[in-house]
Parts: C-alpha cells; structure tokens; sequence
C-alpha cells in the first residue's frame, strides 16, 4: 500500500473517530479514485453510507468486498444489517447464516438474525435464538428491551419468558 493511501485510509479513520462522517467519506473516495477495489475504504464507505441510512449504496460497497473477499465476516454482518434495514429479512438472514457458518456463536450474527426472524414473522424461531444470544452474552438481554425490531412482541409472554431468564 502506497504512503498517500495509507495517509488517506488514516485521515478518514481520525474524521469518522471525531464524528465527521462526510468528511471521511471525502477521504475514502480519494482512495478509492485511486484504488477502486481497496477493501477497507469500500468497508468504511459502506458502514458511513449505512449510517446515512443509504442502505443500497451500502449493499454496493458490501458486495464490492466480497467480490474480492468472499466470507469476509464484516462485509457480510453489514450487509446482513442493510438488507434488514430495507426489509429484504431473507437476505439478511443469508448473510448472517453465512457469518455463522465460519463463527458458530457469532453472537452480533445471531442477534442480527433473530431480530430478522421476527420482523419477518417467524417469532418462533427468532425467540428461540434470541434466548441462545442472550445465554451467550447477558448484554444482549438488556440490548433486546430497547430494540424496536421487538418493540410488536415486547408484550408477549414467550417475549417476557426470554427477557426475565436469570442466570
């Protein structure tokens, strides 16, 4: 990697560190004008372009990664996270799958998937795996209270059941 790239890479991680997405983004297009195919400005881009809430853009990028990487587990996290966020939950679900095909207790992947599960209907099984995630790693009991993917099964009982395992 060339020093004004790796300069570039560094200026963009210092603006996203200070909180000034657009001005990375300046500075991940820069790289990417000079490098097309440099996996981490395509990552970097894709997670501001998913931050922006412009989740095909950030699909673009997430596939531009994996077209030179295959199985990369961010780019498929966040593409898994795009396509939930569009409401493409099939997809996302695949993406997720494939991130727990490498890391079986992924626990990111398996939340990710469950909430998936259940915005597309299939609570069953979303809780079930829920409770695996949350068996995993505690945090994600009190990360599920305030998630709005739950927000219409927040009431239930299987819901509550979950929610109030101790430990």
């Amino acid at each position: 990697m060339s020093e004004k790239i790796e300069s570039l890479l560094k200026s963009g991680q210092t603006s996203l560190n200070l909180g000034n997405p657009k001005e990375a983004m300046i500075f991940y297009d820069q790289v990417l004008a000079q490098e097309p195919q440099q996996i981490e400005a395509l990552l970097k881009k894709g997670h501001i372009l998913g931050k922006l809430a412009r989740y095909e853009q950030a699909i673009i990028h997430y596939d531009n990664v994996l077209s030179q990487k295959e199985g990369h587990l961010l780019a498929l996290l966040n593409k898994g996270l795009a396509h939930h966020y569009i409401g493409q939950y099939n997809i996302a679900i695949k993406c997720f799958d494939n991130v727990l095909t490498v890391k079986p207790k992924n626990t990111t992947a398996l939340y990710n998937k469950a909430s998936s599960f259940v915005k597309s209907g299939k609570i069953k099984e979303g809780l079930k795996i829920l409770s695996e995630v949350i068996k995993l790693d505690f945090s994600f009991k009190e990360k599920a209270k305030l998630d709005i993917d739950f927000e219409d099964i927040k009431k239930t009982n299987e819901f509550k059941a979950i929610i109030h395992i101790r430990f």
